[in-house]
């Protein structure tokens, strides 16, 4: 039986796999810092509860049996790193663990700039309602999955397919050897386009058969003659036709198929039919996958409704990077209608915030509309290392519309109860920070 310690086990990323593992039988231990900071209770008694030993950051817990997987995040000068180093325990990185787990199935690889959370949990809906019992291994909740008591970003079937959610922003998208690989779109985040061409065409050379984004000429590039492509205008699939944008759904046909998609956006639709034609390449066909969609339950802080109170309705979102600010702020205008969208965004670290921060400007003033107003939370500060020198008030000043910076991210939810109209929807956005939902929570208990 293997032995692994996660060093960073709270991450989104790391505890899927880590929840995998475990539903597998073998053992697992892990550290984080904000658990020693005493953040993220409802992970870490999540992972105990699934048989997982949590210990304190400081490498006492490492035993000298185990692999130690780290994230980008864990610096070498990290305790348990050290520690590591000097017992001689084999130390890999996230992605390396999860390259091998993929490399004993047969894996179906989601990347992307935006949308990989979502597309892996239709991928995985849609190989389900096949009856092909998928697993799972993702960097958010399925609802369909915590619906049923897990905690949802991972699972374990008795099927031969794996579907995963597979990151290209520490390059690590290299590492991967996939039966399906799936590129859904390709913008600046993290790293230069440059850099970010060259890691998904050594993907696309390194997966059995690739799918790409037809109505994108840098993803049919990438994916060159033999790939297959799905699209609203180039597709391998049926061109859909009869498209509705509603404010709760997605309607649309693919020849005599009707879909309906519980999910509203523009992106709702190309996240659909990337999940579509990965199931065709899967043996799925049209009318399953139809059944599959229309009963998709999301994902966790995708466009999660809260709830409502004085006729305000609350959503939690992930969005992080300038293309999901964009989308997530333009199926919040779908649910306002005539109303105005209080936003709210958390940037999700220094450094990301530094290198998109004339992106973010951008995005936020062409999707914010007159009525609309915006608050900007302090960058949430996961400490190690990282480069403080950049503020929220940086990209305020930059950003043309009614955008305001408090102080403190616990000022907003007041000063949201005070303007507050029925009709408004309260759309909170931001990454990485576990106590996210809670915030958002908080925001609409404000209103009550």
């Amino acid at each position: 039986m293997n032995q692994w310690h996660f060093s960073g086990i709270g991450g989104s990323g790391m505890s899927a796999i880590a929840f995998y593992l475990l539903g597998r039988g073998e053992t697992v231990s892990g550290s984080d810092r904000l658990f020693d900071r005493g953040g993220g209770e409802s992970i870490r008694r999540a992972l105990e509860a699934a048989g997982a030993k949590i210990c304190p950051q400081d490498g006492a817990g490492l035993d000298a049996k185990a692999t130690l997987v780290v994230s980008t995040a864990i610096e070498d000068t990290t305790p348990e790193v050290m520690k590591a180093r000097e017992q001689g325990n084999r130390i890999i990185h996230r992605s390396e663990a999860l390259a091998e787990i993929a490399a004993r199935t047969r894996c179906i690889a989601v990347s992307g700039t935006s949308g990989k959370s979502t597309v892996t949990a239709m991928v995985y809906r849609v190989l389900r309602e096949a009856g092909l019992d998928p697993s799972v291994i993702s960097g958010a909740v399925l609802r369909e999955l915590s619906n049923q008591g897990h905690w949802g970003n991972a699972w374990g079937g008795s099927g031969e397919w794996l579907v995963i959610e597979a990151d290209e922003s520490d390059g690590s998208l290299v590492r991967y050897h996939p039966e399906v690989g799936l590129l859904l779109n390709l913008d600046r985040d993290h790293k230069e386009l440059s850099e970010l061409r060259e890691i998904f065409g050594t993907f696309r050379n390194q997966s059995k058969t690739f799918v790409v984004h037809g109505d994108r000429a840098d993803c049919l590039e990438i994916g060159g003659p033999g790939a297959t492509c799905f699209g609203v205008h180039h597709s391998s699939l049926p061109l859909p036709t009869d498209i509705r944008l509603l404010a709760d759904r997605v309607e649309f046909k693919l020849g005599e198929v009707p879909f309906s998609v519980p999910c509203p956006g523009m992106h709702t639709l190309e996240n659909a039919l990337a999940a579509l034609a990965v199931g065709i390449v899967a043996g799925v066909d049209l009318v399953t996958g139809a059944r599959a969609l229309a009963t998709f339950a999301g994902v966790g802080r995708r466009h999660e409704f809260l709830g409502e109170a004085r006729g305000v309705r609350v959503f939690d979102d992930f969005a992080h990077n300038p293309a999901k600010v964009e989308a997530g702020l333009s199926a919040a205008q779908l649910a306002a209608g005539t109303g105005r969208v209080l936003a709210i965004f958390q940037p999700h670290g220094f450094g990301p915030l530094r290198f998109l921060l004339d992106d973010f400007a951008q995005s936020f003033s062409k999707a914010l509309r007159p009525q609309d107003q915006l608050w900007i939370a302090p960058v949430y500060d996961a400490g190690g290392t990282a480069d403080r020198s950049i503020s929220s008030t940086d990209l305020v000043a930059k950003i043309q519309g009614n955008v305001h910076c408090p102080a403190s991210r616990a000022e907003i939810p007041a000063e949201i109860a005070r303007i507050a109209q029925s009709g408004d929807v309260v759309y909170s956005m931001g990454a990485r920070d576990p106590d996210l939902p809670q915030f958002a929570k908080s925001v609409l208990a404000g209103l009550g």
